[in-house]
């Protein structure tokens, strides 16, 4: 078979890396976007005394899974005080990242509901203006910074805007595992479990290829090893960076294959229960596992380069290192009926990201 495999980001690896914000933005106005406790971790100084004046303005409340309700205030307040800057650097993680990708896409009035209203057509479109995107991960799992989605939650509805154009590629992506030093406990699993989806979803897909599966099965089997280890020990910089390139390699993977059915289903999770996302992508790993297993040929020999050849198995080995994360595995144990969750896996595998399933051709 023949592949294609593109990916446009100028990716910048390893510690001490974020000095290249520097050279980057020589002769730029630039606007920093970061989460609130990037303040209190001496983020905000640190990147203000690497870019001096350049840097004249910053946006330091985005919220877990960009909503809205805060993200409408935010866009028109940026078109309004920061249109001339000519780059958005995003630190921290996923939410961070996505933020500055709606930002970056600017509107002919600079109304955020006309954003939305170009979002609600599930086409795609050239934004009437739009920014240069720096983005440096604080965690490891996001993949956000090698790839053009963002997703846009609107919880009032229950529903979500996924914003995917050329415009939105990061123009560079700095992984400074350095950054990720500080990340507590829970935000560690919760996104190093999201990059483990991202590789396994880019394998179970019907847009794999075989340089996608390289850098999946390398994310994989790292993932697996690094990261209870680093659970028990959050100051191992060598684990630490570990992870971040295993994360890296994942969003390699599904920059080119989109993710898969544990996405799908993972967006009615956060939605309905409020899991938070990197939980809500994976729980679900060994049951979809269960699903792809048998479907495609190619798809299993990859699967089982990582799994072995037995299915029991490898569910229960995903199963075992889920639980050692203090994961759980089952619907029931998120407040979810069997019927609920039935008709959500119904429902997922019709949603855009379920279609990219490979279980989803027999469906």
């Amino acid at each position: 078979m023949t592949a294609r495999f593109h990916n446009p980001v100028d990716t910048r690896f390893g510690c001490g890396s974020l000095q290249e914000l520097v050279a980057l933005t020589e002769h730029q106005k630039v606007a920093l976007v970061t989460f609130p406790e990037a303040r209190g971790l001496g983020l905000v100084d640190r990147i203000q005394n690497l870019l001096g004046e350049r840097l004249v303005y910053l946006v330091e409340d985005v919220q877990p899974n960009p909503d809205v309700a805060q993200l409408r205030r935010t866009y028109e307040r940026f078109w309004r005080e920061a249109g001339d800057c000519q780059v958005v650097i995003a630190v921290g993680g996923g939410s961070a990242i996505d933020t500055a990708k709606a930002l970056i896409v600017g509107t002919e009035t600079g109304s955020f509901d006309e954003l939305l209203s170009l979002l609600a057509t599930g086409k795609p479109f050239v934004p009437a203006r739009s920014k240069a995107l720096i983005a440096a991960p604080t965690t490891a799992g996001t993949g956000s910074e090698v790839t053009p989605w963002a997703t846009i939650w609107d919880s009032a509805s229950q529903k979500k805007y996924s914003l995917h154009l050329d415009s939105t590629w990061p123009k560079v992506a700095i992984v400074d595992p350095e950054l990720m030093l500080t990340v507590p406990a829970g935000v560690t699993v919760s996104t190093g479990l999201d990059a483990l989806s991202h590789a396994l979803e880019s394998i179970w897909n019907v847009n794999a290829n075989p340089i996608s599966d390289n850098f999946a099965i390398s994310a994989i089997e790292d993932i697996l090893e690094c990261l209870p280890k680093l659970h028990r020990d959050l100051t191992d910089k060598e684990l630490r960076s570990r992870m971040a390139l295993a994360a890296l390699k994942a969003g390699m993977a599904f920059s080119n294959t989109k993710t898969a059915l544990a996405h799908s289903i993972s967006y009615e999770m956060t939605l309905r229960h409020g899991l938070p996302h990197g939980i809500a992508c994976s729980f679900t790993l060994p049951l979809v596992l269960g699903l792809a297993w048998g479907r495609d040929e190619a798809r299993d020999r990859t699967l089982q380069r990582v799994f072995g050849n037995d299915l029991a198995k490898a569910q229960a080995q995903l199963r075992e290192f889920l639980h050692s994360l203090q994961v759980k595995t089952e619907f029931n144990d998120y407040g979810v009926t069997a019927k609920e969750a039935e008709e959500m896996i119904e429902l997922a595998m019709q949603g855009a990201r379920g279609k990219n399933f490979i279980g989803s051709r027999a469906a």
